[in-house]
């Protein structure tokens, strides 16, 4: 399986169809089918069903998917390690959660785009499973999120220390009244999130039990809801401080003691970090190597 067979394949299977992949890669429609029909004659097996509305993938195509995506991956590290000069140059796939990307990336990116201008960065967000995911299937070079990590295959440095807060509207009342009243509802992002993770745990161990679920997919969203008093959250501190929602909240310190979290920033351990991901991780401050074995 050539390169260009492998991303005929890729391109195929991401736009579901033809028509679709020769757009995307600026070619025929003829040489797309060529190219699948080459394919599927090399494995001897259907990849593709083909129907009025285009094509899907078959569970042997499927299977294929999964190594077709990490050897396009590895292709596109191979050559950026072999043509790496020592000059911060190039694209580099980053994640991020939703709070790190609403409160520390635009900071931090600006500085990088300034000093490093032939740089091209793209951000995808998303909860700390997914992004993990993600990384160590070569979809992104790699990611900010939530600690602690433990995973043989990543290298983790600690980026930033977020406290985490309770976030409730201004005037309401107080989360032993909510309990008593059976009206507690807890306002959180999908499932995966770190954040969610600490949430649960903190209020089953205080026992603030039973609550409903509400979920939302971003933080002014959640911090809307929170201060048209719709239900409560926990979030970092940082992000409640810089909401446009700010004037309509509360924030409660975990007592007695604050609850802090770490955010880490993780790529593949056998990845060497080459220039531009090292002049990244230099601006990021992530200069702090944590093993396996220290987290």
């Amino acid at each position: 399986m050539d390169s260009t067979a492998l991303a005929t394949f890729l391109a195929v299977a991401r736009q579901g169809s033809v028509t679709g992949a020769s757009l995307e890669l600026h070619t025929v429609q003829s040489n797309v089918t060529l190219r699948m029909k080459q394919l599927e004659a090399d494995f001897d097996v259907p990849l593709f069903v083909r129907h009025s509305r285009g094509v899907t993938l078959t569970p042997a195509g499927a299977r294929l998917l999964i190594y077709a995506e990490r050897l396009q991956a590895l292709a596109a590290e191979a050559r950026a390690a072999v043509s790496d000069t020592g000059v911060v140059k190039g694209s580099l796939r980053i994640g991020s959660m939703e709070t790190t990307a609403a409160v520390r990336l635009p900071g931090l990116l600006a500085g990088f785009y300034k000093a490093y201008p032939e740089v091209q960065i793209e951000v995808r967000t998303g909860p700390t499973a997914e992004l993990l995911e993600h990384v160590l299937a070569h979809r992104l070079d790699g990611a900010l999120v939530a600690g602690p990590i433990n995973h043989p295959d990543l290298v983790t440095r600690r980026a930033f220390r977020e406290e985490l807060v309770l976030v409730t509207a201004l005037g309401t009342d107080t989360m032993s009244e909510r309990l008593a009243q059976g009206g507690l509802t807890v306002i959180t992002f999908r499932q995966g999130c770190s954040y969610r993770q600490r949430l649960d745990a903190e209020f089953i161990n205080r026992g603030w039990v039973p609550y409903r679920r509400l979920e939302m997919g971003t933080v002014e969203g959640i911090l809307g809801c929170v201060g048209g008093n719709v239900g409560v959250t926990v979030l970092p501190r940082s992000v409640v401080e810089t909401s446009q929602a700010r004037g309509a909240l509360r924030i409660e310190p975990f007592v007695p003691e604050p609850l802090f979290v770490e955010t880490l920033f993780v790529r593949r351990s056998a990845i060497p970090a080459g220039t531009t991901m090292s002049a990244f991780e230099q601006r990021l401050g992530a200069t702090e190597l944590v093993t396996a074995a220290t987290i």
